[in-house]
């Protein structure tokens, strides 16, 4: 594991080493109390760092391991979970075995949340939780890789520049992921590079390359190494998106002028707004593990594609926003979707959605929309194809 070790997770021996390190680090420490106490953290701070520290010291006592500290950490997601959810399901979860690994290839909504609710769907069956990659855009500070290295996160090198960096980065994060499967650790890995801000999910084919890119050499087809790792397509629909606003303006100025400059933590804003705001119901759905039948990367992407369209959970704020987008562009409506959701009120869910869209910039509502909206049509079209 030694030629891993700029990007694994943590093991269990440098838990507890590097636990102590974080209890002692003042960034994170005036984080937490930002965090906790958003009202007093200008004019207490010097009083609720060593608070926060002595009650992290309590909480964290005798955690030597990382299964010890994912269970401290299961009532926090639980927390969460209850106060920004009305409703969390999984389906596909009794179709994978028992010590089994898997790479879980993921739509991608949300920075953090959305493994963690495959997490969480893992976790609460008594099977082992992943190995989650996370982008090193996202690390920008220390104690934050730190953080996410402790809970089986393994890094994804995106900010390097030359082409024969990234090509040996990428070389590394393929053997890092097949080691991974074979040596009976899950992996999560999101479809594309990227969340998808428009609600669109494609699978990018670069990622099934990379995957292949440290097997091709030994003899394998590509069809082999996809079934050796076990590829399980996984669709995360949430009713509703925190960060919907954020997308459809960040959209909108993309389309205006081209491009979007990022502020100064604006990620670490986002991962805040997606744990913390409402999601409403969540549903997971686990696909069926790929098979050897695959002759290119493109075959591979279409199929992840096609089972994480026809999985996804629609929501009636997936059909709501559909209906409301082809007012707008003159599209055609889904007939009669009203009679899947006989048990719910959807004149309250067509209030609600239209107090989320009315908060959103008239410029911008379109793109908001389709964030909703790109689901159903995905849905049907793959259905149907």
């Amino acid at each position: 594991m030694e030629q891993f070790d700029d990007i694994r997770p943590y093991s269990d021996q440098e838990v507890r080493p590097i636990l102590d390190r974080l209890l002692q680090d003042q960034q994170l420490l005036s984080a937490l109390v930002h965090f906790s106490y958003p009202s007093l953290a200008m004019s207490l701070g010097g009083f609720l760092r060593p608070l926060t520290r002595f009650l992290l010291q309590r909480k964290l006592a005798g955690i030597s391991d990382v299964r010890g500290l994912q269970h401290v950490i299961a009532p926090y997601i639980e927390r969460v979970v209850k106060k920004t959810t009305s409703d969390v399901t999984w389906t596909g979860l009794d179709t994978l075995e028992p010590g089994q690994s898997y790479l879980f290839l993921s739509n991608h909504r949300d920075i953090v949340m959305d493994s963690a609710f495959v997490n969480y769907g893992l976790y609460n069956r008594g099977m082992e939780t992943m190995r989650v990659a996370i982008g090193d855009n996202l690390l920008s500070r220390p104690y934050v890789s730190d953080l996410m290295r402790l809970n089986k996160s393994f890094i994804v090198k995106r900010s390097l520049v030359s082409l024969r960096e990234k090509l040996g980065a990428y070389q590394k994060l393929s053997a890092f992921v097949n080691h991974s499967i074979e040596t009976g650790h899950s992996v999560w890995i999101a479809h594309r590079e990227g969340r998808a801000k428009d609600g669109d999910d494609r699978t990018d084919s670069a990622i099934i390359k990379m995957l292949y890119m440290s097997q091709k050499g030994k003899g394998h087809t590509l069809g082999e190494v996809m079934e050796k790792l076990r590829i399980v397509p996984v669709s995360v629909a949430y009713e509703y998106d925190p960060c919907d606003q954020r997308k459809a303006n960040e959209l909108q100025v993309r389309s205006d002028k081209g491009n979007y400059d990022k502020a100064a933590d604006e990620d670490l804003q986002s991962i805040a707004t997606g744990i913390e705001g409402w999601k409403g119901y969540v549903h997971v759905s686990f696909g069926q593990p790929l098979g050897a039948g695959f002759n290119s990367a493109v075959d591979v992407a279409r199929e992840v594609d096609r089972q994480i369209h026809t999985l996804y959970h629609l929501h009636p704020s997936n059909y709501i926003a559909h209906e409301l987008l082809c007012e707008h562009q003159s599209g055609q409506k889904i007939p009669g979707w009203e009679q899947q959701f006989s048990g719910i009120d959807l004149n309250e869910k067509r209030s609600a959605f239209h107090e989320r869209l009315s908060a959103c910039s008239t410029a911008s509502q379109d793109w908001f929309l389709k964030i909703y909206a790109n689901p159903v049509i995905n849905y049907y079209r793959d259905l149907s194809g």
